[in-house]
């Protein structure tokens, strides 16, 4: 099986994990947060929604900084509703879609980096980033659901059943 391949089935499997979730995001909570050093509810949520972009950047770029010396950053537009952040999910993942139909094996062989203010902090093959960022966006997903249970949102089944949701998927 090519990488391109596995990639493609992790995606689409993690796609509808994250829309489960995301599906069950509650409006007006957009600023909420569990504890004063917690990440916004909002923001958690978005990232869900957007990861599979950072994958294209990893297809697509060789670089990303994270947090450039002139003082720039990405832009998050702020979702506020479920629909909102399916959506940008469904976008984010057909833009990957299309990053990997354009791309080969040997393409994920090649270094990535990722910069803070110009300085290297992470290199490695992409295939093994675009490996930890499906990774990091099951991570932030189960702290996601976490804030749905905290929010009396219903939590549902990912990778086996729930309370409120009895599918073994």
């Amino acid at each position: 099986m090519k990488l391109t391949e596995f990639f493609l089935a992790e995606l689409d499997r993690e796609v509808e994990r994250s829309r489960r979730a995301l599906e069950q995001v509650p409006e007006g909570k957009y600023d909420w947060k569990p504890h004063d050093k917690s990440m916004i509810f909002g923001y958690l949520a978005d990232m869900v929604a957007m990861i599979p972009s950072w994958i294209t950047m990893e297809i697509t770029q060789n670089e990303l900084d994270v947090a450039p010396a002139d003082g720039g950053q990405m832009k998050q537009t702020r979702k506020e509703t479920s629909d909102a952040l399916v959506k940008a999910l469904d976008k984010a993942a057909a833009d990957a879609r299309a990053a990997f139909a354009k791309t080969t094996d040997e393409h994920l062989m090649t270094p990535w980096r990722l910069l803070a203010r110009g300085q290297v902090v992470m290199e490695s093959p992409r295939y093994v980033m675009i490996q930890d960022t499906i990774n990091h966006w099951a991570h932030h997903r189960g702290q996601m659901t976490v804030y749905l249970r905290l929010l009396g949102a219903k939590v549902p089944a990912l990778y086996g059943p729930s309370a409120d949701d009895k599918r073994f998927q």
